[in-house]
């Protein structure tokens, strides 16, 4: 069915840097309204979901299209569920066949304030059951297949009972107002409701930063395997590093501030106590992946990372950092296009960016030396390894005083 419209899900404060990207690299989009979270544009000509190819931008979280709201005089999941398969375009959506049903709320804080963690909650898992109590017989898909349960971070938006083309979106913007959308599954990102994958914080995690590690892993889809040697510029206290050794990772943390004792006496970790740009080469020379978390402007983690993958003793072969938005102009298109741009330049030719659900006021940088690379996770054919390549701890103790990053 087409429409006119498109929509953007995002972190709320960000909708300046949204709105410029869009201006920046999405011809012929004019702003049309606009929510902390959510923003909605205009396109130059009507399309479809099936038509609809949007750029990804670095802002957004998820991208569909717009068909308008339903509202009711109280936020009632049933009487809101009826008006929305009342809807014409919702009935016009369904006529090609039964969709997947997305459902997520419009973040209202910052990911981790309130003790709060985007994903779902009681509003949203009881509007998903009114809508499905409420729906025609064959309009939408079985939960297993509709991208309600995070799928594998490598199946395809495919099931045995062929494939799932279309996700209807279901924004509740406001508690008695919900955006009817809808887009189309091309890839695992799209099928995270609301652009959120499936995660919780274990009450084992040392720091909420073991989210923004796990999402980052599942975004960037970098071919990492156990027993590969991570270096983490900035690991303290050591929520990331934690997620990484969780999936079988050997892990190098470089920090002057203290990690926690869990981390600290695991095998497969040690601790370097210096700054990014104090540590020598020579004691990352092995290091297959570097990632980085650092509590300053991103010139300042760039400036260390090009010191260690532009010596010719490393061999990195990708990058996940997470570069800080100190202010919003370092979010400004042209800002981020030039960090891609000098990345670029230390030979990684495929790099990408996305705020995170789980990022704060930051976005992730993701950088391989090929975009051929992820294809090898995904066919199998990444080199096997038998056990842990390495172990850190026989390494020696090369831990130094300093001052937090």
């Amino acid at each position: 069915m087409d429409t006119e419209f498109a929509y953007c899900a995002c972190q709320p404060g960000v909708e300046p840097a949204l709105k410029a990207e869009v201006a920046a690299r999405q011809s012929g989009w004019t702003f049309a309204f606009s929510r902390p979270g959510f923003v909605t544009f205009k396109l130059p000509a009507p399309t479809s979901p099936e038509r609809f190819e949007p750029v990804r931008l670095t802002f957004a979280r998820t991208i569909g299209l717009s068909y308008g709201r339903v509202e009711a005089p109280s936020p009632d999941p049933l009487s809101l569920a009826a008006r929305l398969w009342e809807h014409e375009a919702t009935r016009g959506l369904t006529a090609s066949g039964p969709l997947a049903l997305h459902v997520w709320a419009r973040d209202n804080d910052l990911p981790g304030e309130n003790s709060i963690e985007p994903g779902p909650t009681a509003e949203t898992l009881a509007a998903v059951a009114a809508i499905r109590d409420a729906a025609p017989a064959g309009a939408l898909v079985d939960r297993s297949e509709g991208g309600e349960k995070a799928p594998p971070p490598d199946k395809a938006a495919t099931t045995g009972k062929g494939s799932i083309k279309v996700a209807l979106d279901i924004a509740m913007v406001e508690p008695n107002q919900w955006w009817i959308g809808a887009h189309a599954l091309r890839s695992r990102i799209d099928r995270w409701p609301g652009g959120v994958p499936r995660l919780e914080l274990p009450g084992h995690a040392v720091s909420r930063a073991y989210l923004k590690m796990q999402e980052g892993l599942r975004w960037s889809a970098l071919p990492a395997q156990r027993g590969d040697l991570w270096v983490e510029l900035g690991c303290a206290p050591g929520g990331a590093s934690q997620a990484l050794l969780e999936a079988g990772m050997s892990v190098v943390g470089v920090d002057p501030a203290e990690v926690d004792p869990v981390i600290a006496t695991h095998a497969k970790f040690e601790h370097l106590r210096a700054r990014a740009n104090e540590i020598a080469v020579d004691e990352i020379t092995d290091a297959d992946w570097i990632a980085a978390d650092i509590n300053c402007a991103p010139q300042y983690t760039l400036d260390g990372v090009e010191r260690l993958v532009t010596n010719s003793s490393t061999h990195v072969r990708g990058l996940l950092l997470t570069l800080k938005l100190i202010s919003l102009n370092l979010a400004r298109p042209d800002v981020v296009a030039d960090t891609i741009a000098r990345v670029r330049s230390w030979g990684f030719t495929d790099v990408r960016t996305r705020q995170l659900a789980h990022n704060r006021r930051e976005y992730c940088l993701a950088a391989m030396r090929t975009r051929s690379q992820r294809r090898v996770k995904r066919s199998g054919g990444a080199r096997k390894l038998e056990g842990d390549k390495r172990d850190v701890g026989d390494r020696g103790d090369r831990k130094r005083a300093g001052k937090a990053d």
